[in-house]
């Protein structure tokens, strides 16, 4: 029996009356890559921020290594990267600083050793060391992922986070960014877990698929499960089709 390394029973988050997170029960597997599908609003990235620590669940529980998280237990920071959505690189810092930011903010490294270090995990996502010293906005979307992507493994994270790591991406830059997950994650033997709605993405990175629908999942399995499945929500997302029991808020 394979060991989890997030454990999430019976999540619940709601922000005024708006209910998002409405029972949620979810077992992330260690060095396994689970990407959660589902539309927008549906909590996809309010899911991944309670187990960040970065929102308080209303009621539930999440575990990490076995140990509650939810009341602030386990130093659960440490063990974290993250990918965001549009890279989320600062404006006013040099590539290299974007990269070697969480090593300059603990003080235990001098500058240019966590400059030789950042330059190192550029090269491992495919970038040169002359755009170290270049800034973010010199950049093209593809490079802003890669950059993105080094930072979230510089510090050689257990569990790494995905928050729509294509978007904005053309299909061929999109399938290289899905490829430097893939290679990050097994070279770190890391646990990752996406958010998306990027099937193309989904199926090439996932080892499961799990649906996120009105605060809930409502379905998981392998990718091979997910093509078989006659689930009518799960259908109707992965052919992206307008008919079908999910309603559209237009």
């Amino acid at each position: 029996m394979t060991e989890n390394k997030i454990e999430i029973r019976n999540l619940y988050k709601a922000f005024g009356k708006k209910q998002v997170l409405n029972g949620v029960d979810l077992d992330v597997k260690k060095g396994e890559s689970l990407v959660v599908i589902g539309g927008s609003g549906t909590g996809k990235s309010v899911l991944i921020k309670c187990i960040q620590g970065l929102l308080q669940p209303d009621s539930g529980s999440i575990k990490i290594d076995g140990i509650e998280t939810v009341d602030g237990g386990g130093n659960i920071h440490e063990k974290m990267g993250m990918l965001f959505q549009g890279a989320a690189l600062f404006d006013s810092l040099s590539v290299w600083e974007n990269v070697a930011f969480v090593l300059l903010q603990k003080g235990k490294i001098s500058k240019k050793d966590a400059k030789n270090e950042a330059i190192r995990v550029l090269r491992q996502v495919g970038l040169a060391p002359d755009v170290a010293d270049l800034s973010p906005a010199e950049l093209s979307g593809g490079m802003q992922k890669r950059v993105g992507l080094a930072r979230a493994i510089i510090t050689k994270p257990e569990i790494i986070f995905f928050d729509e790591p294509t978007t904005g991406l053309d299909p061929i830059m999109a399938d290289v960014i899905n490829d430097l997950i893939i290679e990050s994650a097994r070279g770190l033997g890391a646990t990752t877990l996406t958010i998306t709605h990027d099937m193309a993405s989904a199926r090439k990175i996932a080892d499961r698929i799990a649906m996120l629908y009105q605060g809930k999942i409502i379905w998981i399995g392998t990718v091979k499960e997910m093509e078989k499945s006659d689930n009518p929500y799960l259908h109707q997302f992965i052919t992206g089709s307008a008919q079908g029991p999910i309603q559209m808020e237009v």
